[in-house]
């Protein structure tokens, strides 16, 4: 493929991305919002456009048990799911992170049941938040197709070896046409070498995986996995900032719009990020200083860049997409107040959570979160969350 600039659904420029980096195996079960992912890399297989096995598996549980053990014989492995669907997988999916398979995931975010809905939000993703994944947040469909790359060199690194999921808002990405520029696949076969995996599986040389944990030995494996987990985060760097050599794309784990003089910020994840952005502008023409904090890097989470961020501000307005139920807020919230706990000049936090199963967020209604929250600091309001745009 040529480098080339068009404009294409998201879903599609992902799966054109998994065939453009080569994978062997694609294992997945259909679920909205992703299933366009899926459905396009059939095609592509089936149509001899890329060589891979593509295992049409009879449920998501499935379809991790199959990218399990082909990541563990040293293949490279994608499979894409949605919030039932990746509760299904939940199983095996916290497996995959222990015995450090290097499987990524497209995780078309959306709400969990009940009542029903296909509609976006992040409940499903922080319900696997601990499971020992790297969690990576998009905000557009550029970003997409990007992270599919990224997500592989990282996951594949002989130093890191963990499964990457990347968290893409379900409905407001995957289905939005977008103009998306592809990379040629030099490039790519520059960026992403071939897997070669230290200790696959093979008949010749056989090895034991997932073996039962005594108690003598489980402690030490899970702090195993948290070093990893947490180490990985300078190769992740070095990924984003390679790839930002090679295409003129930049990442980082923290990234910020018009904060340098803030005194408040809205923090966001995800595709909210562009809004927020429109809104910032709007309200720095009527006198008022504030600014972006977006965070793309969930986990390993990004303590001191958020932290550089975060001080020196007066309030932090977080708006998450999911609610710890029975806890003091939703989930991004909870973090970042205890990545500033005793920090001496902390920014006050104070928490939203809004567009749960998808309901609409628009311009209004960030500024009205945004001052709303800006008069809440300034009273002293700042405990437990606000639940935006509750009727009734």
């Amino acid at each position: 493929m040529a480098k080339v600039r068009k404009g294409i659904e998201v879903s599609i420029a992902m799966s054109e991305a998994v065939a453009q980096a080569n994978v062997d195996v694609i294992a997945a079960y259909p679920i909205t919002p992703q299933t366009h992912i899926v459905e396009h890399l059939s095609e592509i297989v089936a149509e001899g456009h890329l060589d891979a096995e593509y295992v049409p598996v009879e449920s998501e549980h499935s379809a991790m048990s199959v990218c399990c053990g082909s990541a563990a014989v040293g293949a490279r492995t994608f499979t894409s799911t949605s919030s039932q669907g990746l509760a299904l997988m939940s199983e095996i999916f916290t497996i995959a992170a222990a015995m450090r398979l290097p499987v990524v995931m497209a995780l078309a975010n959306r709400s969990l049941s009940s009542p029903l809905s296909i509609w976006n939000d992040h409940s499903d993703v922080m319900s696997v938040r601990d499971a020992g994944w790297i969690h990576v947040f998009v905000e557009s469909g550029q970003e997409s197709y990007d992270h599919v790359f990224t997500s592989f060199r990282i996951a594949e690194d002989p130093a890191v070896m963990l499964p990457v999921a990347i968290n893409l808002d379900g409905f407001i990405l995957t289905h939005m046409i977008e103009p998306i520029e592809y990379e040629d696949d030099e490039t790519i076969r520059k960026y992403l070498p071939d897997v070669k995996m230290k200790n696959a599986l093979h008949p010749d040389s056989p090895v034991s995986m997932g073996c039962f944990g005594m108690p003598e030995i489980y402690t030490e494996a899970q702090m195993h996995r948290q070093v990893g987990v947490v180490n990985s985060y300078g190769t992740i760097v070095k990924a984003w900032q390679e790839w930002g050599d090679l295409t003129g794309r930049y990442y980082r784990p923290v990234e910020t719009y018009r904060t340098d003089d803030a005194d408040y910020c809205i923090v966001t994840m995800g595709s909210y990020g562009e809004t927020a952005m429109e809104v910032v502008d709007t309200l720095r023409g009527e006198g008022e200083k504030v600014g972006v904090i977006k965070l793309r890097l969930w986990r390993p989470f990004p303590f001191e860049d958020f932290r550089r961020e975060a001080l020196g501000k007066k309030t932090l307005i977080v708006v998450d997409r999911a609610i710890s139920f029975g806890g003091p807020g939703g989930p991004v919230a909870s973090e970042l107040r205890s990545a500033l706990y005793g920090v001496p000049g902390a920014p006050k936090i104070v928490n939203y959570v809004a567009g749960l199963a998808g309901r609409d967020v628009a311009r209004v209604d960030f500024r009205n979160i945004i001052l709303e929250g800006k008069a809440k600091a300034e009273k002293g309001d700042t405990d437990g969350f606000t639940l935006y745009g509750v009727r009734g």
